[in-house]
């Protein structure tokens, strides 16, 4: 007779926020619609203005945004990833880590870094260098590591963008330390 001992049965199943990183980024997209909306809605808008009016691009914008929100909401419930009910065989036991979906924060972090340093730095540096400084801050938190090459590209992006600003749209991005040259 063998001597069998019972051992307590665990629960193995995903907590119900397992896998839901994906939603915050429709949370990200959500609020800025929000954002944007009460924007359009508390702006004044003078009497002479003619259709479509300065609200209707930025409401095609919120629409667009609200649209986005909710198809990545619903994407993320009927592809569900990460061993959720209702995925691809139930469980993501594989042994290839490329089969697991998971969020990069490291990498959303230097991206939100990098825009936070833009937003600061923009008035006092000027456009040109610190979009350049973004362009090549989020390729490499993408995980370029061609630093030159990078570093070249984004300041010729940058300029392009100035010109066309300028040039094209007749609007002056800010000078910054380039103040007398532009």
């Amino acid at each position: 007779m063998r001597n069998e001992t019972s051992t307590p049965a665990t629960d193995t199943r995903p907590s119900i926020w397992a896998g839901r990183s994906e939603l915050v980024m429709a949370g990200l997209v959500l609020a800025l619609a929000i954002y944007l909306n009460v924007g359009i809605v508390t702006m004044t808008v003078p009497e002479g203005a003619e259709a479509p009016g300065p609200k209707f691009f930025p409401m095609l914008l919120v629409v667009v945004l609200y649209a986005l929100a909710a198809l990545l909401t619903v994407q993320h419930f009927r592809s569900p990833v990460d061993g959720r009910p209702g995925s691809a065989g139930g469980t993501t036991d594989t042994t290839d880590p490329a089969d697991k979906v998971s969020s990069n924060w490291p990498t959303l972090g230097t991206v939100v870094a990098a825009f936070a340093l833009f937003a600061v730095i923009l008035n006092p540096v000027g456009w040109i260098f610190s979009a350049a400084l973004l362009f090549w801050l989020v390729s490499r938190a993408l995980g370029s590591r061609r630093t030159y090459f990078d570093i070249g590209l984004a300041l010729v992006f940058a300029c392009a963008i100035q010109v066309a600003f300028s040039a094209g749209l007749g609007l002056n991005l800010p000078s910054g330390v380039l103040e007398g040259v532009l």
